[in-house]
């Protein structure tokens, strides 16, 4: 396996990209409303792209207030820590923008991937397009 790489992606130059990893996972194999995946912070947002060579993994977004979401990875890639480097790029984005809190919420099966990278639980468990979720919050030193 090649190393991963993760780098800030341009929303209109490497839309396709996001869009066939976002849909991958979201809408296909997590049957989320393709309504309820796009929305209009995905025009403000910082976008990440995950790279194994030269193709595209995973992707994720930052938004203006600190809110980090649309975090996914191919299922070939995970178990990999393409998630992990995925994250640690938002959340240094984020510090770099003075962004001294960072807000996700979370499906429930991926809590203790967060509280790994530093974030704690701060809501009950919630329904997100049907699937359970929890709001986490990290702050940064």
């Amino acid at each position: 396996m090649n190393k991963i790489r993760v780098r800030v992606a341009d929303w209109q130059k490497d839309n396709a990209e996001i869009r066939r990893i976002r849909e991958t996972v979201f809408i296909a194999e997590q049957s989320v409303p393709p309504e309820l995946e796009w929305d209009a912070d995905d025009a403000t947002a910082v976008h990440f792209l995950a790279f194994e060579g030269d193709f595209p993994i995973g992707t994720a977004r930052l938004l203006p207030d600190g809110h980090i979401g649309r975090v996914s990875v191919l299922k070939d890639w995970r178990g990999l820590k393409v998630g992990d480097a995925l994250m640690q790029a938002v959340i240094a984005e984020a510090e770099a923008r003075g962004l001294k809190q960072q807000m996700l919420s979370a499906q429930v099966q991926a809590t203790a991937f967060y509280e790994r990278l530093g974030f704690n639980l701060v809501s009950e468990e919630f329904l997100e397009a049907g699937i359970p979720h929890v709001d986490m919050v990290r702050h940064s030193a």
